[in-house]
């Protein structure tokens, strides 16, 4: 059994950008620490950053085909922009969580709003990178 973690665009820069927001653990570190929790749980955890919406938006029609049986996804900056995404999301009717490591809530106005919120599973916003272990929690638990 397989989960899908899907970080986007500018989530590489994880460790070295806005570090005071976003902490100074890298994109990698992030993704071995999650690894390690879903092997204990005898989970694959599959991961992905891109920072090209084409790519994820193949990388989640592609989870159907590869016993994904539920998706953690950090749209980063296209929670705000992204339909296909949403829609890739909707159409493959594979449950998602959502999670954002500030709380866009209480940024900039334009990032107040998500394309993802209403159809996700549960969003964990404002978090941190704990967020992501939450989430992972939540998809092992519906999983099992």
């Amino acid at each position: 059994m397989s989960i899908l973690l899907i970080n986007g665009p500018n989530l590489n820069l994880l460790g070295t950008r806005e570090i005071s927001m976003y902490g100074n653990t890298s994109l990698d570190e992030l993704e071995k620490m999650l690894s390690s929790m879903a092997k204990e749980h005898n989970i694959n955890l599959i991961c992905f950053q891109s920072n090209a919406e084409h790519e994820i938006i193949n990388k989640i029609h592609d989870a159907r085909n590869n016993d994904v049986k539920s998706i953690i996804i950090n749209p980063a900056a296209f929670t705000h922009t992204s339909i296909a995404i949403r829609d890739a999301l909707s159409g493959v009717g594979i449950p998602f969580y959502e999670v954002h490591i500030s709380d866009i809530k209480s940024r900039e106005d334009f990032r107040k709003f998500s394309y993802f919120s209403d159809i996700a599973q549960k969003v964990f916003c404002g978090m941190g990178l704990d967020g992501y272990k939450h989430a992972l929690h939540e998809a092992i638990k519906l999983d099992i």
